[in-house]
């Protein structure tokens, strides 16, 4: 595991910008930013070198957040994006995390929240914060569907069940082995498995599986 971070941000406003510049550089793990004013100048920042996370305003001129994040996670999966926003439509975060954004956060969080937020999506994938999991309870009820059986062909072992619990934890795989006595290696295919199961391709539609099949409240 990487030991210090590389991250950039991408907002129109230019105080809180520089603001968030200022905050970012005392994180204990980030080692360097570096700021865009929009998406596109973004890009060109990635493009030319990519960094562990790139913090994406939604609001921005020239190109939004979200195409930016689009653009990010189709040419570029290995960068962890995430979502900085004033509003927070479950609508549009539900669509985001099917995109495959990392973490959401409000523009109101507390700088520790933002540091947390950045160490999991760089060391678990995802950040499953409480406007996740708030968003993801809402979704689920406003359905009104019953939860999907857990049997048939994306039918989860107990054991498969028990890593899903753990990783909508945030554990890490090494910290998943370790509670379960089992290999890193082993938890990997483990999670692979289970994500060729229930059709997803990354942690936050693992998340959102478990929510809907009623295994984490």
């Amino acid at each position: 595991m990487k030991e210090t971070f590389k991250v950039y941000i991408a907002d129109d406003h230019t105080l809180f910008r520089k603001a968030l510049v200022t905050l970012l550089r005392t994180f204990k793990k980030v080692d360097e930013v570096m700021e865009a004013r929009n998406g596109k100048e973004l890009l060109a920042l990635i493009k030319h070198d990519a960094p562990d996370v790139a913090i994406v305003d939604l609001q921005m001129p020239v190109m939004d957040g979200a195409e930016t994040c689009e653009n990010i996670i189709q040419k570029y999966p290995d960068v962890k994006v995430i979502i900085l926003t004033m509003h927070d439509s479950g609508r549009f975060i539900l669509r985001m995390m099917d995109m495959g954004v990392h973490a959401f956060l409000l523009k109101n969080t507390e700088p520790e929240e933002l540091e947390r937020a950045i160490y999991a999506v760089v060391e678990k994938d995802f950040y499953h914060n409480d406007l996740v999991a708030s968003i993801l309870r809402k979704n689920v009820k406003e359905k009104r569907r019953k939860p999907r059986p857990l049997f048939g062909p994306a039918a989860l072992t107990d054991r498969e069940k028990e890593i899903l619990i753990l990783v909508c934890q945030e554990l890490t795989m090494k910290e998943i082995g370790q509670r379960l006595f089992l290999s890193e290696n082993t938890v990997r295919n483990h999670r692979v498995n289970i994500m060729e199961k229930v059709g997803v391709n990354n942690i936050v539609g693992l998340v959102k599986y478990a929510y809907e099949i009623g295994l984490v409240l």
